[in-house]
């Protein structure tokens, strides 16, 4: 496995794991400030610029669409950062806060997603770390 696949599955995986006990530890509290923040064009602006960033990063750095489930996973990560980065960025707070909480109803879903990010956090840090580096 590429040592740069091996990485990004590591760092995502690591991530997700954190952000996702964060998040349910905070349960309600969590659901209230992602509220707030998708009302604020100010907010928003700065989430889009950070994410932004960590898309494109991941998309010049790993770019690849064959090889395994994980390294096609790990692109597909980094493409839908990067296209969520430049919704965060172009589109107007309200219509962002139409999506994600009327749409997605991230409100109801929110332990659904939340355990979902926790499960692709466990195969991706796993993945990152079982398989050995080739020489």
């Amino acid at each position: 496995m590429a040592s740069r696949t091996s990485f990004l599955a590591k760092l995502i995986g690591l991530y997700s794991i954190l952000a996702a006990l964060s998040m349910s530890i905070r349960g309600q509290g969590t659901v209230q400030m992602v509220t707030e923040i998708l009302h604020d064009s100010s907010l928003m602006f700065l989430l889009g610029v950070i994410t932004l960033i960590a898309g494109l990063a991941m998309v010049l750095a790993h770019n690849v669409w064959s090889g395994g489930a994980l390294r096609v996973t790990v692109t597909l990560i980094g493409w839908i950062t990067l296209i969520k980065g430049l919704l965060f960025l172009f589109l107007p707070a309200g219509d962002e806060a139409g999506f994600f909480l009327g749409v997605m109803h991230y409100q109801q879903l929110f332990y659904v997603y939340v355990s979902f990010a926790l499960v692709l956090g466990l195969w991706f840090t796993y993945c990152g770390f079982a398989v050995k580096e080739r020489a």
